[in-house]
């Protein structure tokens, strides 16, 4: 009796005026695009556009694919900040003119000889406005900064060894010794000076700061670069001093391509300065082109998403000499976008049909969140200040198809009747 009862028990519970619907075992393929601007954050939370949260639109799910479809991103970013440590150079005169050599009894030219005589062993450091510079204004750009450090230590000297008189005759020109130059077809700097010999010190100390700044990110730690370590390695150096050597009494060093400073100087950039009587010019040539562009790319990072694998730069210790193992990360990034030359354009955009993509497998069940993050190959963010940009992500969603029983009558199919 109580067996029946079970069953009839059983057989009520199974009965619903909402049957469920059987699933075909089908996906539709949807495509979905969200648009993102770098306005869209919490602008107090974030004030950095380069790494911030965001909410989305609505919740992903059954998310195949994630991918950069289109990008438009500033390109005129500072190339040269105090935080990419490439606004400083430092140099030494080692030689300065000496009027007492050619018995020239100049009170203003001996007590600048003096003055730089004693500072023989100083090391001068420059450094630049903070921006982006085109090549003949970078030249131009160390050509005062050179001769203003210059100027303020024979300054500063007459002030305390001096006269009035010496210091505001001085004060008419300052020190203005120093050329530099762009060879526009090699695209290389020169360096000269117009009476004084000189070094440029890239091996100095104010250039270590940069690897012990760098930021760990979750990175490797990098101990040395070769190429972004600072200014001068921009400008065509390495990290090895350069002295400067002198020409050939009436011998000039030359551009032949036309002329290099004036209209009609004919390439001759560098002369004895006709005050200091019996000086032989001082000068050097970058040993390699200069890059003032600054990256040509930069990556992007969605935590939780990335896929791409990056390698770090060669650190040579003993245990890279002695094992086979790499110093790059798994899955650093998601995406690796070019960076156009930055006084050429304003922007870079998307330039390829080949888009950075990530593949779930199993498709990932929600996404509602997204972390962003903008960097250099170095570790350090990206930099746009108060310029927007915008990037749109492609997601691929599978969305479940419910199994559908209906017939199609098509009209020609379908007999009327006529009653009247």
């Amino acid at each position: 009796m109580n067996h029946n009862n079970n069953n009839r028990s059983s057989v009520s519970n199974q009965s619903t005026n909402y049957p469920l619907i059987d699933n075909s075992q089908q996906y539709m393929f949807e495509q979905k695009f969200v648009s993102i601007h770098s306005e869209d954050r919490d602008i107090t939370k974030y004030p950095n556009s380069a790494e911030f949260d965001i909410e989305m639109p609505q919740e992903y799910s059954n998310v195949q694919g994630i991918k950069l479809s289109t990008w438009t991103f500033p390109s005129n970013a500072s190339v040269f900040t105090s935080r990419n440590n490439n606004i400083k150079m430092s140099f030494k005169i080692t030689d300065p003119y000496n009027p007492g050599e050619y018995e020239i009894a100049d009170p203003l030219l001996n007590i600048i000889f003096i003055a730089l005589y004693e500072n023989c062993n100083k090391e001068y450091v420059i450094i630049i406005e903070e921006g982006s510079y085109t090549p003949c204004q970078m030249a131009t750009e160390l050509t005062n900064k050179f001769n203003e450090v210059v100027t303020c230590v024979i300054s500063d000297y007459i002030i305390k060894n001096g006269t009035d008189e010496l210091l505001s005759e001085f004060n008419v020109t300052g020190y203005d010794q120093f050329v530099i130059v762009v060879n526009s077809v090699s695209n290389t700097l020169w360096f000269g000076n117009k009476s004084s010999q000189f070094e440029l010190t890239n091996h100095s100390l104010i250039y270590s700061v940069f690897a012990q700044q760098q930021p760990q990110c979750g990175r490797s730690k990098q101990q040395q670069y070769t190429t972004e370590w600072g200014l001068p390695s921009y400008l065509g150096f390495t990290q090895e001093p350069v002295c400067a050597i002198h020409s050939p009494v009436g011998v000039y060093p030359r551009f032949y391509y036309g002329d290099a400073l004036t209209a009609g100087d004919k390439g001759y950039w560098l002369k004895p300065d006709s005050n200091y009587i019996g000086a032989v010019v001082y000068y050097l040539e970058a040993p390699y082109k200069m890059n003032i562009l600054g990256p040509p790319y930069f990556y992007m990072e969605l935590d939780g998403y990335n896929y791409l694998d990056e390698m770090l730069p060669y650190v040579n210790t003993k245990f890279t000499r002695e094992t086979n193992e790499t110093n790059g990360t798994i899955n650093a990034a998601f995406a690796k976008i070019s960076n156009i030359s930055s006084y050429t354009t304003d922007w870079t955009y998307n330039s390829s049909d080949i888009s950075p993509i990530k593949i779930f497998n199993p498709p990932a069940d929600r996404i509602k969140k997204l972390r962003i993050k903008l960097r250099n190959h170095n570790g350090l963010l990206m930099d746009f200040g108060k310029n927007d940009y915008s990037f749109t992500l492609e997601f691929t969603i599978f969305k479940p198809q419910i199994q559908k029983k209906f017939n199609i009558y098509a009209p020609e199919t379908v007999k009327y009747s006529n009653n009247g």
